[in-house]
């Protein structure tokens, strides 16, 4: 009998693929289900669907780990009058946990990216991420400014909110004096000057960091603690200096056809509706790479050098544009440039799972999801 939970599920899951990786548009992480819940079986499947959900249903206990979130929107309300709401009303109902890692799984480097299968069935070389960009550290730093003589009652208050914990350092703060002028109005409660005239006084700039996390707790901490009716103060969001890089481009062992790329792939990939766009006799040598929808990423492309761009879902004006710049395309669809990287990311969830003890088994889905005949 297992002892997993979804939150031990969810501590392997986010360990590697940090939800600080996904794009702020994203929604990762637990969607429906509780942490506490117990864990019989994985099953990873590229969307949360009604056939899906009955599959996990044969056995208790199923946490249903989703590369496409199934709750994508902000809903204003849970019925089942949208797929979204009926589905999660389902989930719930059968107690099914269902969890999801989409961008966050789509840049990873750990070769479960969902770039990396085209990369690999075309043999690409010295292969980079297309696009970067710095990871979210998930912590802010927090400005504000007072009279000296209040500092000290202010670090207390804001460390006992949990504010200026570095490493196995606590009560970590920067501060540099200064002058703050105000103009005190009529209803003010003033801790110096004097109603309707200019002031100036000495303030310290007072700079904590801290979790964003517990950024609410802490500026209640801060107000309560500072001296002035109305508080200064800034919340300043703090990057960790690691990139993060989506979709890869690299270069063919040796140039090929147009026509050639787009055979290996269809032939390669479950990809039974590719279509490409472009001279099917023009050699192409750089390859770039987005798994998904990725015609937002076609300024990426041409500025990468690539001669080919392989995605899915690419829109007809997109294109048109793509090609009179120059830039070949290859449409091998969303699902298939998805699904093709599930397989490695049921082996990596595998060995993670190994090496912490975690007994539920990972198992790919057997419920095909693509949409189209």
């Amino acid at each position: 009998m297992t002892h997993d939970t979804v939150g031990d599920w969810l501590g392997l899951v986010h360990d590697r693929y940090p939800p600080s990786d996904a794009y702020d548009w994203d929604n990762v992480g637990l969607q429906v289900g509780d942490r506490s819940w117990p864990v019989e079986r994985v099953l990873v499947s590229l969307d949360v669907t009604g056939a899906v959900l009955d599959e996990a249903a044969q056995v208790d206990d199923t946490l249903v780990l989703a590369h496409h979130p199934l709750l994508f929107r902000p809903l204003q309300r849970l019925t089942s009058a949208t797929a979204s709401g009926r589905l999660a009303l389902t989930a719930a109902r059968r107690g099914i946990a269902v969890a999801a890692a989409h961008t966050n799984l789509d840049v990873t480097q750990d070769g479960a990216g969902t770039s990396q299968p085209v990369a690999s069935l075309l043999g690409l070389t010295g292969t980079r991420p297309l696009e970067t960009r710095l990871r979210d550290g998930g912590r802010c730093k927090l400005v504000t400014f007072v009279p000296p003589e209040a500092v000290a009652q202010v670090i207390d208050g804001v460390a006992a909110a949990g504010a200026g914990r570095i490493g196995e350092y606590e009560r970590c703060t920067f501060r540099v004096r200064g002058t703050g002028t105000f103009r005190p109005l009529e209803g003010s409660d003033p801790y110096s000057g004097t109603i309707g005239e200019d002031a100036a006084e000495e303030e310290d700039r007072l700079e904590v960091e801290l979790p964003t996390r517990i950024a609410g707790d802490v500026v209640r901490a801060l107000i309560a603690a500072h001296p002035y009716d109305e508080v200064a103060y800034d919340l300043l969001p703090m990057l960790d200096g690691a990139e993060v890089g989506l979709g890869l481009v690299g270069k063919l062992p040796a140039p090929r056809s147009l026509a050639e790329v787009a055979a290996i792939i269809r032939d390669e990939l479950p990809a039974p509706h590719l279509r490409y766009a472009g001279d099917p006799d023009a050699e192409v040598a750089r390859v770039a790479i987005v798994g998904g929808a990725g015609d937002s990423h076609i300024a990426a492309a041409m500025a990468a050098g690539a001669d080919v761009y392989v995605t899915g879902d690419l829109r007809h004006h997109v294109a048109l544009d793509a090609l009179e710049q120059g830039l070949a395309l290859i449409d091998a669809g969303h699902h298939a440039t998805e699904v093709a990287a599930l397989p490695s990311w049921v082996e990596r969830l595998r060995s993670a799972a190994a090496a912490r003890g975690l007994t539920a088994p990972v198992l790919a889905s057997e419920t095909p999801t693509v949409p189209w005949r």
